[in-house]
């Protein structure tokens, strides 16, 4: 096993390699120290391959990450790497590539924080732990959902904080996948809300996450918000994340070149608050780039095995402008040329029995934006395709000539839970082979839905579980999550829809 870190031209390029540092941290000596540092927001690992990993942690103060590596909980014959030095360039955060680990593996790791004026004044531990992916077939699971406080419905001590992450865990998925609004840039948050019934609801609130976000810091204030619970510490802790992002982690519905028309802003600039976002976004998350082309890159290939790769889109970098969403122009879209032709390729590789493609905006459902604009791919004409759909009917269309089978979409955004069959039978088009999208969220947020289906690609609502008003707060349930399982004997693959309880509310069994 072996800790890599970015090289000199990769970190100056990026700007967000989140404190994996070149240069050690300036300054003389105190003469003694008064305290040890601390791990205050836990340990996360991430993008977890058959043999890597990612390992992250942020500190109080500049101090070494030291990473010790085993496959068994009492480290007796563990490995210490040396990570990076946290310093505030980077939010005090770091993060590890462990490599060259055993596929189908359970890992354990320890972090350990190193002051940097004393090799014997070191943190407490934090411990963490995944399992690699397998090279062999296996049994699969993880679990999907998206939307973390948001709408004004913060951390609320009062019913438990962030319980959907206990829920979660106690399904034991291999991995999580955060489809997007990792955190709620736009979305201050207030001590007290007044419910419709008299009941309160009562935030924790910090200075970072009392309004919207604008600088560098303020960004990363709201992703260490989320951290103050408990429950997402621990999960974070045991389960390692896959994460995308959305609108959110920016603005409401943003997209490039957009000036916002927001009050509430001094930057109006999208590009310029999507940039700290994005710094943010790879400070404070177990992601790192792999790619050589570009750096900071969110789209990419993660594979789990033979029955499983997952292909996660960014579908808000390379976006068109919101508009009526009819043009006739099949380069233009959500994804971009290079992504486009990523996904393609990528597609084609594939020899896994499924590809999971996570789609942080739905396919099917209308998602609206300013009246008579659309933020998402479907624009309500139920016709043949326009607009978005057009880069999204040629994937479809290419995956159907070159035989590509076993495609699942999964995605959040629109704040209920459902799941969508289609099929060319009832469609506007022919050329694409059956196929199911699920969608499932808020995390911890307000509950929506049920939006409207547009049927240019033939989808049928199966399930479907909305609230009975907009905006109901996480109080009163309505938060949800996707379970995948894929059995390694058969390859069948059975997603359910679970409520903040856990409850199943719906499943379906998927043949290879």
């Amino acid at each position: 096993m072996s800790a890599r870190s970015l090289n000199r031209r990769q970190f100056l390029r990026a700007g967000a390699a989140a404190g994996v540092s070149i240069a050690a941290f300036p300054g003389a000596a105190p003469a003694f120290v008064r305290s040890r540092p601390k791990l205050p927001y836990g340990v996360q690992s991430g993008d977890v391959t058959a043999d890597s990993g990612i390992v992250w942690a942020r500190g109080d103060r500049p101090s070494r990450m030291l990473v010790e590596v085993d496959t068994t909980p009492r480290f007796r014959h563990a490995r210490t790497l040396r990570g990076p030095i946290l310093t505030p360039d980077h939010d005090l955060a770091g993060k590890v590539l462990l490599d060259d680990l055993p596929a189908s593996q359970q890992i354990f790791y320890r972090v350990t924080l190193e002051d940097l004026y004393g090799h014997n004044v070191r943190s407490e531990p934090a411990v963490g732990t995944f399992t690699t992916a397998p090279r062999k077939a296996r049994d699969v699971s993880f679990a999907w959902s998206g939307d973390l406080a948001g709408q004004g419905w913060g951390i609320n001590e009062d019913i438990g904080g962030y319980r959907i992450f206990k829920t979660m865990a106690g399904l034991e998925p291999d991995f999580f996948l955060h489809s997007g609004d990792t955190i709620y840039a736009d979305g201050p948050l207030t001590e007290t809300v007044t419910l419709p019934d008299g009941r309160v609801w009562r935030n924790v609130v910090t200075p970072a996450k009392s309004k919207v976000c604008q600088t560098l810091d303020d960004f990363r204030g709201a992703f260490a918000y989320n951290y103050l619970d408990e429950n997402l510490r621990a999960f974070a802790a045991a389960v390692p994340q896959i994460n995308q992002w959305d609108d959110h982690e920016t603005h409401n519905n943003w997209y490039p070149g957009q000036i916002l028309a927001d009050d509430r802003y001094t930057e109006k600039r999208a590009d310029v608050l999507s940039a700290r976002a994005h710094q943010a976004f790879f400070e404070w998350l177990p992601i790192a780039p792999r790619q050589r082309d570009e750096f900071g890159r969110i789209y990419r290939k993660i594979s789990h095995g033979p029955l499983l790769d997952l292909f996660i889109l960014d579908m808000r970098t390379y976006k068109d402008p919101n508009g009526t969403d009819v043009y006739a122009d099949p380069a233009v879209g959500m994804l971009g040329p290079a992504q486009r032709a990523w996904l393609k390729r990528e597609l084609a590789a594939s020899r896994a029995t499924w590809k999971v493609i996570a789609n942080d905006l739905p396919l099917g459902l209308v998602v609206p934006d300013t009246p008579g604009t659309f933020e998402g791919v479907s624009q309500g004409d139920n016709g043949p395709p326009k607009g978005r759909e057009l880069e999204f009917a040629e994937i479809l269309r290419f995956a159907h000539q070159k035989s590509i089978g076993g495609l699942v979409f999964l995605t959040a955004d629109v704040h209920y839970t459902s799941a969508h069959h289609y099929d060319p039978a009832r469609a506007a088009i022919g050329d694409f082979t059956p196929f199911w999208e699920f969608v499932s969220g808020p995390l911890n947020a307000g509950a929506f839905g049920p939006n409207v289906l547009d049927t240019t690609f033939g989808p049928q609502t199966v399930f479907s579980a909305a609230p009975p008003v907009a905006n109901t707060s996480p109080m009163d349930g309505f938060q949800f999550f996707g379970h995948v399982a894929i059995d390694a004997a058969s390859e069948v693959m059975t997603v359910t829809l679970y409520d903040l309880d856990g409850t199943s509310l719906f499943s379906v069994a998927l043949q290879p």
